[in-house]
């Protein structure tokens, strides 16, 4: 990496809550698996499978989170999701009708049939269903390196008062990523990038490499950073931490300030779900009737108000050109301006969720992969992972860094606010509990081993980020609700009946099938 001028690390964090209802024919929550796998997923792989084919030098790390992986291996999950995908080829081949006298929307609900039509042919001919097996060959083929995070994504700095609760969510995470993918994650994600001071002495016994954290966390760190935030620093305990670069980050995510606003680009909330009429709609809406986004989407940001011009592919396509250029322009006039003061190249860590491309920005794949391009034929950049970073440069700044996530301000807020302050007295009261059981049944076996399974399972689906985010943000606030309190629940019952010695072992089948992931966890780790 000598010669170069500036290295920019792209990491893509890849989770969703962990969302399964058997007990419901269909439940809505898990379409957010069904719209991440076609929007976000699907054409993840194809973008880094194109760039492998054309041999274009890409390299990219992938955090995948624990439930997300048990959610793509699950079969009854794999085969809703095949149900869903047939509703929206359905309802896509109805839409060709529809529009078929109107050339402003024909060519779009052609776009949509083709592209739910793509994605059952790639997820059945090309993955076999398996879209695990389709991340772990891009991870052979060196395009990415593979993440894990935490086992439910807990916030890790808000479950610290119980040091073993933080112990479980890291080694379990660690634990599901080398059973999954039978190899050792290159790194792991905090989630919500959130660091607490001793945090990185857990991270360590569990032999994490390094992490990402928010940009403060190293600019604010306990003795001044030499490269500042465009290198990264050892914690005292050895792990290595990678700053966020805020402007670099800002720019990709922003929908004020940044790419995905830009007027070409599909609007995110203009669906066929809200504007057409309910009767059309009604077989494609949940059981419960309400409108909700079906996917098809015919209509370009434009502009603030609610007046919006038909979406135009090529004009998109080329807005993502420029972006892309842009990017490179902008990231090697970063590193160009710190190069001359650094004895190495100074690195850019840019940190997004995975479903950001696709998903909530349409054509993220797209400027991705034209992104990829750009920076492979520019002498200025080159993409490297982080662990990649540290083999070239292993000689960094020890400091510890400074308390925060990647929230607003740099702060807890979002998930610790006066609508979800209530959650974690209860998950301290758990989480102490679950130290208690697991000390005093030690050598726990049969039903007794299966309760204390389940309830550090039950546990940590509680302890989900997720959950205190929805409610923060007033998304989805009666299920979020509804989902701590039943794993709660079921934590006290299994505890009590584990003090008691009256396991309930039909309703403990029922339960441990309802939430069936993490299948070897050891509730020992909570000792």
């Amino acid at each position: 990496m000598a010669g170069e001028q500036g290295l920019v690390a792209l990491v893509l964090h890849a989770h969703l809550p962990w969302v399964r209802h058997p007990e419901h024919a269909t439940f809505l929550e898990e379409t957010w698996l069904f719209e991440a796998i076609t929007e976000s997923y699907l054409p993840l792989l194809d973008t880094f499978e194109r760039l492998t084919a054309d041999e274009v030098p890409c390299r990219v790390a992938l955090s995948l989170s624990p439930p997300l992986c048990a959610m793509l291996l699950d079969p009854l999950l794999q085969a809703r999701y095949l149900r869903h995908l047939e509703s929206r080829i359905e309802l896509a081949e109805r839409e060709l009708h529809r529009t078929r006298d109107d050339a402003r929307f024909q060519p779009l609900a052609a776009r949509h049939h083709a592209t739910f039509t793509a994605a059952r042919r790639r997820l059945v001919d090309r993955h076999h269903g398996d879209l695990i097996g389709g991340f772990t060959h891009l991870a052979d083929a060196g395009v990415v390196r593979l993440m894990t995070t935490a086992a439910t994504h807990g916030l890790l700095p808000l479950l610290a008062p119980t040091p073993q609760a933080v112990t479980a969510q890291v080694a379990v995470g660690m634990a599901e990523f080398r059973r999954v993918f039978c190899r050792e994650p290159a790194g792991f994600w905090l989630p919500e990038c959130g660091y607490f001071a001793g945090l990185d002495t857990t991270l360590a016994a569990a032999h994490v490499r390094f992490v990402c954290v928010e940009s403060d966390a190293v600019a604010l760190a306990s003795s001044a950073p030499a490269y500042g935030v465009y290198a990264p620093i050892y914690c005292p305990a050895g792990v290595a931490a990678f700053a966020r670069d805020a402007a670099a980050s800002t720019q990709v995510w922003s929908a004020t300030a940044g790419y995905p606003g830009d007027p070409a680009y599909r609007d995110f909330y203009r669906d066929i779900g809200f504007d057409l009429a309910y009767e059309y709609v009604r077989p494609y809406l949940p059981p419960t009737g309400e409108r909700v986004a079906t996917g098809l989407k015919y209509h370009r940001v434009t502009g603030a108000g609610d007046r919006k011009e038909p979406y135009d592919p090529a004009l998109a396509r080329a807005t993502a050109a420029r972006h892309a250029a842009h990017y490179v322009g902008f990231c090697a006039g970063e590193t160009a301006r710190l190069a001359e003061a650094f004895d190495r190249p100074p690195l850019l860590t840019v940190p997004f969720d995975a479903e950001l491309f696709g998903h909530w920005w349409h054509e993220g794949p797209l400027w991705l992969e034209l992104l990829c391009r750009e920076i492979a034929t520019d002498a200025r950049l080159r993409l490297v992972t982080p662990d990649e970073y540290l083999d070239a440069y292993p000689t960094n700044q020890v400091t510890e860094p400074n308390p925060g996530t990647w929230g607003a301000r740099g702060h807890h807020e979002v998930w610790l606010t006066e609508a979800n302050d209530w959650i974690y007295r209860h998950l301290h009261h758990a989480a102490q509990r679950m130290v208690v059981l697991a000390r005093r049944h030690a050598t726990a076996e049969g039903a007794v081993r299966r309760a204390l399974d389940q309830a550090a399972r039950e546990l940590m689906l509680a302890q989900a980020s997720d959950w205190p985010f929805m409610i923060s943000r007033g998304t989805t606030v009666a299920y979020a609700t509804k989902r701590v309190t039943d794993h709660l629940a079921r934590f006290t019952r299994l505890a009590d009946d584990v003090d008691r010695d009256t396991i309930d072992v039909a309703w403990l089948d029922a339960i441990a099938a309802a939430d069936a992931l993490f299948p070897t966890v050891d509730y020992r780790v909570f000792a």
